[in-house]
C-alpha cells in the first residue's frame, strides 16, 4: 500500500503549477493532523494562542475522544514553512486528528516540526497568544469567547448566534456540526454564548482596537446559525445587522465589515448594506442540484435551490459583484451516498457553478470539508474526499477565474504562496500574488 508521503508527492509531481504548500495544506485540512502533548497550549495562560472553536469544531473527533487536547487545547493555527519540499510561509488552520499521518512534535534538537510518516517535512510556527486575549470584559468574559481572532489574527471572527434554527435530521446541513459543537462545549462546561450581546461585542473590540497597535486586524465577520424566525425579536438581517450597525458607529472605518448570511430578498440585502456591511457570504453550498436538496435539506425546504442563486445574483446589484463571496464546501460533492463517484465528475460538476457566479462576476470561495464525526456526511465519509479532488479543484478554480478576467476577492488579505493568511482553505495560496515570480 502506497503511503501519504507516495500520495502527496505524486500529486506535486502531476500538478506542479499547485504550489506545493497548497497541497500540503490541502491534506491538513481535509484528514486534521495529530499533537504531541508537548505541542499543546496552556489554553488562556500560555504564550501560544489556543484553538477558539469559533463555530464549527473543525475536528476528527469529539471533544471527549480528543485526549489531552481536551484539556489543553490545540493551538488555533500553525505556519509552516522550509523542510524537504522548500515550503514558503503556509498558515494552516488546524483540524484535529489523533489518527492522522501528520504530526505536530519536537524534533531531536528540540525544533517543533511536522512529521509526515514519521519523517519531519517543515518547520511548525505557532500564533503567538495576542496581546488583547490577556484582557477580560468588565464581566470577566474573555476576549477570546467573544470576538476570537483567525487567520494569523488578520480576521475578527464575530459568531453572534452560536446555533442555527435549520434543527435536526430533516434540516440541518448534513456537513455541518454548528449545533453539536454548541452542545459539547456546554456539556464539557467551556463558555460558550449562545447569543452575544452587542455590548459586550463592541467592549471585545475596544479591547483589541487598543491593543491590536499593529493593526493586524483588518477585517471581522458577523455570522452564526441560519435565522428561519426570529431571535431577540428580530429575523435575520435586522439581527446580524444591529450588530454590524453598532460597530460602524462606534468604529467608522477600523475594520473592512462582511457578514455570512443566508441568502435573503434582496430588501434585506440593502439593509446589510445600509447597516454598514461592505461584503456578503451568501453561501450556496453545494453547486449540484441533487446534491443540494439531498444535502441542505432546511435551505431547500425554505428557500429552494433556484431561488437561493437568483437571490445571490440580486445581491450583487446592491453591494457589487466583487462584493458578494459566496462560499461553497469543497469536497462534500463526493461524499457518500449520494455524492459523485469520481473526481472528473466532482470536478465537473464544481467548475460549471464558478463558471456561473464567476461570468457574472461573482467570485466564490471555499472552505475545505472536513468530515466532523457528528455529522451524517462526517460518519459516513470519516477520510473526507480524495485529495485529488481537492488538488484539481484549486487549478480549475484559478482556470475559470483568469478566464473570466477575475482576481483575488477583497476581504481575505494577501494572495499568494508564501503570503496568504486565509486558513481554512488553499483558495488564496493558490492565486498569484502581487510579487509573485513562477516557480523555477
Amino acid at each position: 500500500m502506497a503511503s501519504r508521503t507516495d500520495l502527496v508527492e505524486d500529486l506535486m509531481s502531476r500538478f506542479p503549477h499547485v504550489p506545493r504548500e497548497a497541497v500540503i495544506k490541502e491534506d491538513l485540512l481535509r484528514g486534521g493532523l495529530a499533537f504531541d502533548d508537548s505541542a499543546l497550549t496552556d489554553n488562556e495562560n500560555g504564550d501560544v494562542k489556543p484553538k477558539s472553536y469559533f463555530i464549527f469544531s473543525f475536528d476528527h473527533r469529539t471533544l471527549p475522544e480528543l485526549g489531552t487536547a481536551a484539556l489543553r487545547r490545540p493551538p488555533e493555527e500553525i505556519v509552516l514553512t522550509g523542510g524537504p519540499y522548500g515550503l514558503r510561509r503556509t498558515v494552516v488552520s488546524v483540524r484535529t486528528n489523533p489518527g492522522s499521518p501528520y504530526r505536530v512534535k519536537s524534533d531531536d534538537e528540540g525544533r517543533l516540526r511536522l512529521f509526515l510518516d514519521d519523517r519531519p517535512i517543515a518547520e511548525v510556527g505557532l500564533p503567538p497568544m495576542p496581546d488583547y486575549y490577556r484582557h477580560t470584559l468588565a464581566n470577566g468574559k474573555s476576549v477570546m469567547e467573544v470576538a476570537p481572532t483567525i487567520q494569523w489574527g488578520y480576521l475578527i471572527y464575530l459568531t453572534a448566534f452560536r446555533v442555527c434554527q435549520y434543527f435536526g435530521a430533516k434540516e440541518e446541513c448534513q456537513y455541518c456540526d454548528i449545533n453539536h459543537n454548541w452542545r459539547q462545549h456546554k456539556a464539557a462546561g467551556r463558555p460558550y454564548t449562545g447569543v452575544k450581546p452587542v455590548d459586550e461585542i463592541l467592549e471585545a473590540l475596544a479591547i483589541i482596537d487598543k491593543h491590536d497597535t499593529e493593526k493586524a486586524s483588518q477585517a471581522y465577520t458577523l455570522t452564526g446559525g441560519s435565522i428561519t424566525s426570529r431571535v431577540g425579536g428580530l429575523a435575520e438581517a435586522d439581527f446580524y445587522g444591529q450588530y454590524a450597525q453598532a460597530i460602524e458607529e462606534r468604529f467608522p472605518g477600523r475594520w473592512i465589515g462582511k457578514v455570512v448570511a443566508q441568502a435573503l430578498p434582496r430588501a434585506d440585502v440593502q439593509r446589510f448594506r445600509d447597516y454598514g456591511i461592505q461584503i456578503y457570504h451568501p453561501n450556496y453550498e453545494v453547486w449540484d442540484k441533487r446534491l443540494f436538496e439531498l444535502y441542505c435539506p432546511g435551505k431547500e425546504r425554505y428557500v429552494g435551490r433556484e431561488e437561493w442563486h437568483r437571490r445571490i445574483l440580486d445581491s450583487a446589484e446592491v453591494f457589487g459583484p466583487r462584493n458578494v463571496i459566496p462560499n461553497f464546501v469543497a469536497g462534500v460533492e463526493m461524499a457518500a451516498p449520494h455524492g459523485f463517484t469520481t473526481v472528473d465528475e466532482a470536478i465537473d460538476s464544481t467548475a460549471e457553478g464558478l463558471q456561473y457566479f464567476m461570468s457574472r462576476g461573482i467570485t466564490p470561495r471555499f472552505t475545505t470539508w472536513c468530515p466532523e464525526p457528528t455529522t451524517p456526511l462526517g460518519r459516513t465519509n470519516p477520510q473526507g474526499a480524495p485529495l485529488e479532488y481537492h488538488v484539481r479543484l484549486l487549478e480549475v478554480y484559478r482556470a475559470v477565474m483568469e478566464a473570466n478576467g477575475l482576481s483575488s476577492p477583497p476581504g481575505y488579505g494577501p494572495a499568494g504562496p508564501g503570503r496568504a493568511v486565509f486558513s481554512v482553505s488553499s483558495f488564496m495560496d493558490s492565486l498569484p500574488g502581487e510579487t509573485e515570480a513562477d516557480r523555477a
